[in-house]
C-alpha cells in the first residue's frame, strides 16, 4: 500500500507530464502556424487535393520576381492538374509580358494552361495570353494592340523660357539618349526606332507562331488596333467567347480533366517579413506610399501616372485623352 504522501507524490508528477505534453503540443501548433506565415504561402494549395490552379494576372504587367517563383512552383506542383489564367490588363513592359509568357510555355509543357479575359487583355496582357493554349475572351473584351513603344516627357522648351540651361558631359553621343532635357537628335531618335522595331518583330513573329495567322492579313492589327472579343473571334485572335466556365469546359473536354474539380487561387507571396506581433514592418512605409502615389493619381490622371512609372520598352495599350 502507498502512504499517502507517495500518493501525493505520484500525482504531481502525473499532472507535470500532462502539462508538458500541453505545452509541447500547443507549441507544435504555433510552430507550424508560424512556418506557413513566414514561408508566405497560401494554406489552400497546401491543404488542396487534385485542383485546377487559378492565375490572376491584372494591373500593370511587370517583371515580377515573386509571381515568377510562384509560377515555377505551380509547374511543379502534380496535384494542380490544369491552370486557369485570368487575365484582366492594359498591358506593361515588354519584358514583363515576355517573362510570364516563358514561365506559361514551361508550365504547359506538363499541364494544360487556358487564358480567359476579363475586360482587358491588351499588348503585354496578350503576350501573356499567348502563353497558353487555348484563349477564352469575353464579347466585350478589349485586346489587341500588338505593339511596342518607348515614351518620355521633353522640358527642353519649357527650361528654354525659364532660363535654365542644362549641362552634361558624357562618353559617346547617343549615352542618355533619348533626354527629357534636349531636343531628340536624329543618330538617337535611328537607334531607338531599331530597338523598337526590334521588340515589335518580336511580338509579331509570336503572334504568327502562337495564333497560326497571317497578321497582314488582320486589319490594322501591325498598327496596333483594339479589338472586342467577337472581332478577336472573327481574326483568330482568340478561340472561344465566354467565362470561366467555358475555360473549364475546355479543360475537360478537350484535355481530359477530371470533372468538377476545385479551383484553387494561386498567389504570389507578397515577400514581407512578420514581425512577432503578427504586423508587417513594412506596413507605415507600403501606406505612405501608397498615399503618395494615390495623390498623384488623382491629380495627373491613373493612365499618365502608370505610364510615367514604366521603365524600357513598352507594350501597354493606352486610351487616348483627346
Amino acid at each position: 500500500m502507498l502512504s499517502e504522501t507517495e500518493t501525493v507524490l505520484d500525482r504531481r508528477r502525473l499532472r507535470r507530464h500532462l502539462s508538458f505534453w500541453r505545452v509541447a503540443a500547443i507549441a507544435a501548433v504555433v510552430l507550424a502556424l508560424g512556418a506557413l506565415v513566414l514561408a508566405g504561402e497560401d494554406a489552400s494549395k497546401l491543404i488542396a487535393d487534385d485542383h485546377i490552379a487559378r492565375v490572376t494576372i491584372e494591373g500593370t504587367i511587370t517583371e515580377n520576381r515573386q509571381q515568377l517563383k510562384m509560377l515555377k512552383k505551380l509547374e511543379e506542383d502534380e496535384q494542380a492538374k490544369a491552370v486557369i489564367v485570368f487575365i484582366n490588363s492594359p498591358g506593361g513592359t515588354s519584358t514583363g509580358g515576355e517573362a510570364v509568357y516563358l514561365a506559361l510555355r514551361d508550365i504547359a509543357a506538363k499541364k494544360p494552361v487556358v487564358a480567359q479575359f476579363g475586360t482587358l487583355a491588351a499588348s503585354a496582357g496578350y503576350i501573356v495570353a499567348l502563353g497558353t493554349d487555348h484563349i477564352v475572351s469575353r464579347g466585350n473584351t478589349i485586346t489587341g494592340s500588338i505593339g511596342v513603344l518607348v515614351q518620355w516627357p521633353e522640358f527642353s522648351g519649357l527650361l528654354d523660357k525659364v532660363g535654365v540651361k542644362f549641362r552634361e558631359v558624357k562618353s559617346g553621343e547617343l549615352k542618355a539618349a533619348p533626354s527629357p532635357f534636349t531636343p531628340m537628335e536624329e543618330p538617337a531618335r535611328r537607334i531607338t526606332q531599331e530597338m523598337v522595331d526590334d521588340s515589335f518583330d518580336w511580338f509579331v513573329n509570336l503572334v504568327r507562331d502562337r495564333r497560326k495567322i497571317d497578321t497582314t492579313a488582320v486589319p490594322g492589327l501591325e498598327k496596333g488596333r483594339i479589338f472586342t472579343g467577337r472581332q478577336a473571334l472573327t481574326y483568330k485572335l482568340v478561340d472561344e467567347i465566354g467565362g470561366e466556365e467555358t475555360a473549364v469546359r475546355w479543360l475537360e473536354e478537350k484535355r481530359s480533366i477530371e470533372k468538377d474539380l476545385k479551383i484553387v487561387d494561386w498567389k504570389p507571396s507578397d515577400g514581407r517579413r512578420w514581425s512577432l506581433l503578427g504586423l508587417p514592418r513594412s506596413m507605415a512605409r507600403n501606406f505612405t506610399s501608397e498615399l503618395i502615389n494615390g495623390a498623384g493619381e488623382a491629380v495627373a490622371g491613373q493612365a499618365n501616372t502608370v505610364s510615367m512609372r514604366l521603365d524600357g520598352l513598352v507594350s501597354v495599350w493606352q486610351p487616348s485623352e483627346k
